[in-house]
């Protein structure tokens, strides 16, 4: 089973210094758990799904897509009234909105398996990360997850920052 769980957002990356930071932290399996894994612009093209999984593939880490953890479009909506109310803007949101970790917790960690998930990683998974776009751990879903699954597997989580 695995032992470490990280995470990672894109915002205040760039494509070295993103994939630098995984090698770094020994990441052998890759959760993207955004519902859309592509970016627009090319400022972020290097986690456009095609060219993140081959740069993955390259590195040897394994990349798995975990759509069912990854927030409504009625969730991310609500988080976005909520940052017109507070003037928070997503790329520099350092956390999220009551109702939307209500609603996620509800709608997602309530209903998503831990057992089916385990059973997807590779029986020598060591280190996995979790991965979405915001850059502070807070403002993301996937410091959700990892408390979820920390809780149910007594592991710990950390962010790692490029």
């Amino acid at each position: 089973m695995f032992t470490s769980m990280v995470t990672i957002g894109v915002y205040g990356t760039s494509e070295v210094s993103f994939f630098e930071t995984l090698r770094k932290a020994n990441v052998d399996t890759f959760c993207d758990i955004r519902l859309h894994r592509g970016m627009r612009g090319s400022k972020f093209a290097y986690v456009n799904s095609a060219y993140l999984q081959s740069k993955l593939t390259e590195m040897g880490i394994r990349y798995l897509h975990i759509k069912e953890l990854a927030p409504a479009k009625k969730i991310r909506e609500m988080q976005k009234e909520d940052d017109q109310k507070t003037g928070a803007v997503k790329q520099t949101r350092t956390s999220l909105g009551k109702v939307f970790i209500e609603e996620y917790t509800k709608s997602n960690l309530a209903h998503f398996d831990a057992q089916t998930f385990l059973d997807m990683l590779a029986k020598d998974a060591k280190t996995v990360a979790f991965f979405c776009v915001e850059r502070a751990p807070a403002a993301c879903h996937r410091s959700l997850v990892t408390a979820h699954l920390g809780k149910i597997f007594s592991i710990p989580s950390t962010d790692i920052t490029p």
